[in-house]
């Protein structure tokens, strides 16, 4: 405070003043010297106190600025808040979606890169089935739908795979499919194990190699003379005016998807925001309540909506990283997009335990109720009610709530 004294009686005698006691004021504020110690202890009676109840920057700034005055001030109370762990945690986001849009290759030939689909929530058949598969070939665009069962597994899935498509158009190089990168590697496993050891399985491919061979008496194998009609005939045009080369389609048909895939690009990216990381940053893990979990709609200001921070162990692509999970979370995936992702600025001295919240794979969770504090009763004209005061899995005895024995007795019996 030395050098804020010295000009109190030269530019700025007007601003600071020392009363009888020796303490310095800025106007009718208190002068804060430069000791951290003393600073953090205002910010967090002004920031972690029940009485503010975690502000953002700016209202911190605007309450403390009342009393208090340091210099630079709004930046140290912005660089806390922006490492406060509870915040970081509950407190949602307003930014852009972090990561920007990374295009699938173009193709090079027919059905090498199929994606996978399924229409499930379907009306059951007599024989069972309740969902479409959809396989759809990226690069003509063509698609084989077949009826399957929701309770289906990657290696039945596999199993028609190969009745179904290997052969007609043989083994894919890249498969993609919104299961998710799980569902996919287990899928590819069971297609090499089939591929492999499976003697039935080769009825398939022994179809497909005998189609797509070479047939000396056309000069060509028999897939390639059905799919290469050097001229086809138009209704309209007459025998020699319907001439028509499929080969350069193909060439047009790549130039126009690459054309749409730089357009999809550009209107993409302007509603996202570029979010690298490195490894050995520590960051948070969004996570959402299950649907249907009626107490959110009341107490969801108080729902985590991360967890963590972890740290991360390996850049797996441009916007996919691979994080070092605890145990408990061994059941889930341990590679996330970016957009799942928050930067922790300052790592935690004490580990929070996540334990408590029982993550599902899909980064769900569910509030469950474990344990029951109070109990009280109401009566109406008809009937009594009675009413518990539970605490749940995620929260503390503080943000237990009030809740009806039936809605416990029909949601959580």
């Amino acid at each position: 405070m030395a050098h804020i004294r010295e000009g109190i009686d030269e530019e700025k005698k007007a601003c600071f003043t020392l009363d009888d006691q020796g303490v310095l004021w800025f106007k009718n504020r208190l002068v804060v010297p430069k000791d951290m110690e003393l600073r953090k202890k205002i910010l967090d009676e002004a920031h972690t106190s029940v009485l503010t109840m975690h502000p953002d920057s700016s209202k911190m700034y605007q309450d403390l600025k009342q009393k208090f005055w340091w210099t630079r001030m709004k930046r140290e109370i912005a660089k806390y808040v922006s490492e406060c762990d509870v915040c970081k945690r509950v407190k949602a986001d307003h930014l852009k979606p972090g990561g920007m849009l990374q295009p699938l290759n173009i193709p090079a030939w027919k059905w090498e890169d199929i994606h996978m689909d399924f229409v499930v929530g379907l009306p059951r058949t007599q024989k069972g089935y309740d969902s479409i598969w959809v396989i759809i070939d990226r690069f003509t665009k063509s698609a084989h739908f077949i009826p399957v069962k929701t309770c289906y597994t990657a290696a039945t899935y596999a199993g028609l795979y190969f009745s179904r498509i290997v052969s007609l158009h043989g083994i894919p190089v890249t498969i993609t499919s919104d299961r998710g990168s799980v569902f996919v590697s287990r899928f590819w496993e069971h297609l090499q194990t089939a591929l492999e050891t499976k003697l039935i399985r080769m009825f398939a491919l022994g179809e497909f190699a005998y189609n797509n061979g070479y047939r000396e008496e056309l000069e060509y194998g028999t897939f390639r003379g059905l799919i290469r009609r050097e001229d086809v005939e138009h209704p309209s045009t007459g025998p020699n005016r319907g001439t028509r080369h499929l080969w350069p389609r193909f060439g047009n048909s790549s130039r126009r998807t690459k054309r749409t895939v730089r357009v999809q690009k550009s209107y993409s990216d302007r509603r996202r925001r570029l979010l690298v990381f490195e490894k050995g940053d520590h960051v948070y893990l969004r996570v959402s309540p299950m649907k249907g979990v009626h107490r959110f709609g009341v107490k969801g200001k108080l729902a985590p909506r991360y967890v963590g921070p972890f740290k991360i162990t390996e850049r797996c692509g441009p916007v996919a990283y691979r994080l070092k999970l605890p145990p408990h979370l061994a059941a889930v995936h341990d590679v996330f997009h970016v957009s799942q992702l928050k930067k922790c600025l300052r790592v935690p001295e004490e580990e929070v335990d996540t334990s408590q919240i029982q993550i599902e794979p899909d980064l769900t969770y569910k509030a469950r109720p474990i344990k029951i504090l109070d109990q009280k009763q109401r009566s109406t004209r008809r009937n009594t009610v009675n009413f518990y005061k539970v605490q749940w899995s995620d929260h503390s005895e503080e943000e237990a709530t009030w809740e009806t024995e039936e809605y416990l007795q029909n949601k959580h019996p």
